[in-house]
């Protein structure tokens, strides 16, 4: 994904609302670009993994929200090199769904390690319904 044919980028707050901030975020631009059927999955995609960056990073993120070539990808940017891990909750454990989450959502998903620091966690869908 080198040259996007769309790009929508915003910085949150590492503060409670920004979930919700992020989730308007993805809603708005996805409608923007007719791309109605992805609003769902791509809003519990970028909160699971904005609620993973306050809490396990601390730090303020940002958003970007791409297409290019039949997919469309958020990516979640925040401060902290950890990784996130894909876990096993067991059914009465109060967390540790979020990569599972996006794991079973998305068609794909990463961590890009930034040489500026930080990381990126990102998802992939298919921007057409019957693609995916």
């Amino acid at each position: 994904m080198d040259h996007p044919d769309w790009s929508h980028t915003a910085e949150f707050a590492a503060q409670p609302r920004s979930s919700s901030s992020a989730r308007e975020f993805v809603t708005r631009h996805l409608l923007d670009h007719d791309l109605g059927h992805l609003v769902e999955d791509v809003r519990l995609v970028v909160s699971e993994l904005a609620t993973n960056a306050m809490t396990h990073a601390q730090t303020s993120f940002l958003v970007t929200l791409l297409a290019e070539a039949g997919s469309v990808r958020v990516e979640v940017r925040d401060g902290s090199h950890s990784r996130p891990v894909l876990v096993a909750a067991l059914a009465l454990d109060p967390g540790g769904r979020g990569v599972a989450i996006v794991k079973a959502v998305s068609r794909d998903w990463g961590v890009t390690a930034r040489a500026s620091g930080g990381k990126s966690v990102w998802a992939e869908f298919a921007s057409h319904p019957d693609a995916a």
